[in-house]
C-alpha cells in the first residue's frame, strides 16, 4: 500500500517527540507519520485514530512491526477528549493532524478522485449513511449551491447546482464521470479546462460528506486542552478552508482576550493557552514539490502549550 505523507520529516521534528511520552495521530491513514511517531518513543505511548476501517486494518499490521505500545481507534477525531478518556488518558506531549484524503483513499474505487469513472460515495468511514450521491441527488438546489460556495469557494457554483438539479430529474447521477459531464455543461469548454471547477466541487461534496470542517472547528480546542506544558499541536493542511480555521484558532488561543487586555493583573482563564512556534506556515520544500504533486497546496503549523 503506497502512501507518501506529505511534510512528515518537519511535521514529525515538530511534534518535539520525548521517548517516555504520549502522542496522538488524530489522523492516521496509512500510517505514514505514526511510524515515524512509534519509533522515537520505546518507553512512551502512541494513541492514532481513524474513520476508515481499511486503513486501520492496514496500519495495525505494520505498527505492530515497530511495538506494540500503540492504541488505534475506530472514532473521529472529534471525539479525542471522550476516547482518550477511556484509556485514563487527559493530557498528552503532542497532537499531530495530517488532514485531507490519503492516497490509497484517491486512489481506490471510493469516488474521491475526479479522474477516474467511480460510483459517486466519499465516504471516509465506510458505516456512515450520507454519500456524495445522496448529497447531488436529493440536496436542493439552495443547498447545493451552498456547500459548493462554501466549501469550494467555486465562483459559478449556482449554475452547475441549477444543471444537477435539471439533470437528476432525467435519470438519477451515481458515477463520478456524469458529475463531471454535468459540471462541464454547466460551465461551458473554455471554463471548464481553464478553472478546473470540478475540483472545487469534489472538494465540496467530501467536505460535506464527512464534515471535515465542522469537525476541524470542534476539535483543535479540545486539542489545545489536552496538551502538557510544552506539548505541540501539529497541524497539516491542504486547502485554504482548512487552514484558515487553524490559522484563526492558533490566533485566539495564542494572544490575551481583547475584553480584559487593558487589566493590570489578567485572570488566568483570559490568558493565552499557546504560542506559535512558526508565525507563518511551513510549505514543502522544491524536492517534496517534484516528488509528489499532491503536496503543492499543504501548509503545516505549529503551536505549543504554555
Amino acid at each position: 500500500m503506497k502512501h507518501y505523507s506529505v511534510l512528515k520529516e518537519e511535521a514529525i521534528n515538530a511534534l518535539n517527540i520525548q521517548d517516555d511520552g504520549i502522542y496522538v495521530d488524530a489522523t492516521l491513514g496509512y500510517a505514514g507519520d505514526s511510524i515515524e511517531i512509534l519509533k522515537r518513543i520505546k518507553r512512551g505511548k502512541l494513541f492514532a485514530f481513524d474513520r476508515d476501517e481499511d486503513a486501520i486494518t492496514y496500519s495495525k499490521q505494520v505498527l505492530k512491526k515497530i511495538g506494540n505500545n500503540f492504541e488505534i481507534i475506530h472514532s473521529d477525531f472529534v471525539h479525542i477528549e471522550e476516547k482518550l478518556a477511556e484509556f485514563g488518558i487527559n493530557k498528552v506531549d503532542g497532537i499531530l493532524f495530517d488532514l485531507g484524503v490519503s492516497s490509497p483513499q484517491l486512489d481506490e474505487n471510493r469516488g474521491f478522485s475526479f479522474m477516474r469513472d467511480e460510483e459517486l460515495d466519499m465516504r471516509m468511514d465506510k458505516s456512515e449513511k450520507v454519500t456524495a450521491k445522496d448529497i447531488v441527488n436529493e440536496y436542493s438546489y439552495e443547498e447545493l449551491k451552498n456547500i459548493f460556495f462554501k466549501y469550494g469557494e467555486e465562483k459559478r457554483s449556482p449554475f452547475i447546482a441549477k444543471k444537477i438539479v435539471e439533470k437528476r430529474k432525467e435519470q438519477k447521477i451515481t458515477r463520478t464521470k456524469e458529475l463531471c459531464n454535468i459540471i462541464l455543461e454547466a460551465v461551458g469548454a473554455k471554463y471548464f479546462y481553464n478553472s478546473h471547477p470540478e475540483r472545487n466541487i469534489f472538494q465540496a461534496i467530501r467536505i460535506a460528506v464527512n464534515q471535515e470542517l465542522n469537525d476541524l472547528e470542534e476539535v483543535l480546542p479540545k486539542a489545545i486542552d489536552l496538551l502538557k506544558p510544552n506539548g505541540r499541536l501539529v497541524v497539516i493542511t491542504f486547502h485554504s478552508l482548512e487552514d484558515r480555521i487553524v490559522k484563526q484558532t492558533f490566533k485566539k488561543f495564542s494572544e490575551i482576550d481583547k475584553v480584559v487586555s487593558g487589566l493590570p493583573n489578567i485572570p488566568l482563564e483570559y490568558q493565552p493557552k499557546i504560542k506559535l512556534v512558526n508565525k507563518k506556515p511551513i510549505l514543502p520544500s522544491d524536492k517534496e514539490l517534484s516528488e509528489n504533486t499532491r503536496s503543492a497546496s499543504a501548509k503545516l503549523r505549529i503551536a505549543e502549550r504554555i
